[in-house]
């Protein structure tokens, strides 16, 4: 499929043939082609930008990520511990039991600044702090972000123009140079229906 671009990072549980893998997932600053097996299932989590592994910062796993070992239909390794593999119900409760024990932490400061607050730090301050967090440059997350917003809308069948004007581009080539680097698709293919899967929430369903 179409592995889009991506400003968060997650846990990524399948299983195929009866066997069970599972996968910490980095950001992602470009689009790119990821396998997807025949008769696999998946579960995946996504973690609010800002948040981390206490054990693997996360510039670290940008475009990559970790293959956690030992993986059972019950149970996975992760920063040394075993934890419960999780289904669709329960994903909610392993991430509060995960931040209990200090395995996923989080700094405060880009929360503030994702809130649109104004730190009464520098600003290379907040963009090393940032940067430290999320792999990623600020810049680097507004742009990724609105690209895959642009995405949507066009995948709804709203006008390129109206894109442009709307999400703030310069023009229609500026929107065609991010929907290349960020989603792998022109706006064309987007609003004429893709062929293939893209990891493109449409619904855009995200918790904190």
């Amino acid at each position: 499929m179409t592995s889009v671009a991506a400003v968060r990072w997650g846990l990524v549980f399948w299983r195929r043939e009866g066997r069970s893998y599972a996968s910490v997932t980095g950001p992602e600053s470009r689009s790119s082609t990821a396998p997807v097996p025949d008769g696999a299932t998946f579960l995946g989590i996504d973690f609010a930008v800002g948040t981390s592994l206490r054990n693997a910062p996360t510039p670290t796993l940008l475009d990559g990520g970790i293959d956690l070992p030992d993986t059972t239909h019950r149970t996975f390794r992760l920063d040394g511990l075993r934890w419960e593999t999780p289904g669709p119900d329960d994903a909610e409760a392993l991430v509060e039991r995960l931040v209990r024990a200090g395995v996923v932490v989080r700094d405060p400061l880009v929360a503030e600044v994702r809130r649109g607050h104004v730190p009464e730090v520098s600003q290379r301050t907040v963009e090393r702090r940032f940067r430290t967090a999320t792999g990623l440059t600020r810049g680097a997350v507004r742009q990724i972000e609105r690209a895959r917003k642009a995405s949507i809308l066009l995948t709804a069948g709203m006008p390129v123009a109206d894109v442009v004007t709307g999400l703030e581009y310069f023009d229609e080539p500026h929107l065609a140079r991010a929907l290349r680097q960020y989603i792998g698709h022109t706006a064309r293919q987007l609003r004429e229906g893709i062929r293939g899967a893209i990891s493109l929430d449409l619904n855009q369903r995200t918790t904190s």
